[in-house]
């Protein structure tokens, strides 16, 4: 497979691949300070739930790093406007702000350190998040295992692999890991408009990963269950409501609606970081709308009448009615959700 990784941390910067320019061409961005990384985070750079998250983190550890106050006073200021400048940068992946709240918690809760062992604390925390993610990411790919017969034919929406995170991938890693254990599968990649993830981002990955795949259009999935026989759907998700309900690239919850319409089973997959039980159902979820100019143009190109009105949600809500199981880091939750990803999270 190709050498190419979605984000690390070299030589005190954050040096990440910039996904805008995929798959015609590989280039790494050096990002310096946090309002480089929140940059990258808004204009999709970077992308994916659990990457946002890392990035994050590593937002702040730049933050830390580069700091030239003198006061710990000091420092919790300019560390919650880095904060805040990262909460912005895209409203839905509830990762971001779980990697934030939990840095700024152990900087709250730091007694009796110095300036200086707070910063480090801070930059040390960043790098655990990073870590923890590559260990998730092999987890819930073990974990969805079993939900991959021996040979397959399988649905993916967006794109959920190692560019969406820094290990593996999510729902991606789990078809990866079924492709590494011997397993004869076909992908479908939905191209995912309007910014074309599953065209640009999945099939370049599955190429490196050098696994056989046919690039679908959004609206071709219904008609491919009802001709061949199609084994599972395997998506991502950015936040998961404490219903099972889950929040995730445009045109899921229309992949999930085909697919309880020919009983294919559908799967979501995604670290228990991404469950928020201060949301109870879906519909709370905030999503995130976006430039109309992605639906507009495709590249440089206007492909709408002028002045035309443009709705650009970034997501939607798949109830969890029509979710075969949610895969997660700690196992797997099935219905009633409710019940089992508390059962997930206790243990």
């Amino acid at each position: 497979m190709g050498d190419y990784f979605s984000m690390r941390w070299i030589n005190n910067r954050v040096r990440m691949l910039d996904q805008r320019l995929l798959p015609h061409k590989v280039e790494y961005r050096n990002c310096d300070t946090c309002s480089d990384v929140a940059y990258a985070i808004r204009e999709m750079i970077i992308r994916g739930a659990p990457a946002i998250g890392v990035a994050a983190g590593f937002g702040l550890a730049l933050t830390a790093l580069h700091s030239q106050v003198t006061q710990i006073h000091e420092f919790i200021s300019e560390l919650k406007a880095s904060a805040d400048e990262l909460r912005r940068s895209r409203p839905t992946a509830v990762n971001l702000y779980e990697s934030i709240q939990r840095i700024e918690s152990i900087v709250l809760t730091a007694d009796n350190m110095t300036l200086d062992q707070i910063k480090s604390m801070v930059i040390e925390e960043a790098h655990k998040i990073a870590e923890e993610d590559v260990r998730t990411n092999l987890q819930m790919a073990q974990n969805g295992q079993q939900f991959i017969p021996d040979k397959a034919n399988i649905i993916h929406h967006c794109n959920t692999g190692a560019l969406a995170t820094t290990g593996i991938g999510t729902a991606l890693g789990v078809i990866r890991m079924a492709h590494e254990n011997g397993k004869k599968l076909h992908v479908y990649v939905d191209e995912t408009r309007p910014r074309l993830q599953g065209a640009r981002l999945t099939s370049w990955e599955l190429k490196q990963l050098g696994i056989p795949h046919t690039v679908i259009v959004d609206g071709a999935s219904g008609y491919m269950m009802s001709k061949m026989r199609i084994d599972a759907c395997f998506v991502g998700c950015d936040r998961i409501a404490a219903n099972g309900d889950v929040a995730n690239k445009i045109g899921t919850y229309n992949l999930a609606l085909a697919a309880w319409a020919h009983e294919v089973p559908f799967y979501s997959v995604g670290p228990t970081t991404s469950i928020d039980f201060n949301i109870a159902y879906g519909n709370d979820i905030p999503i995130e709308e976006r430039s109309p100019n992605e639906i507009t143009h495709i590249g440089q190109m206007q492909i709408t009448p002028d002045e035309v009105e443009v709705a650009n949600p970034a997501f939607d809500i798949t109830p969890s009615k029509y979710i075969t199981a949610i895969i997660t880091d700690k196992g797997v939750a099935t219905e009633p959700y409710d019940q089992s990803i508390i059962q997930l999270m206790n243990g």
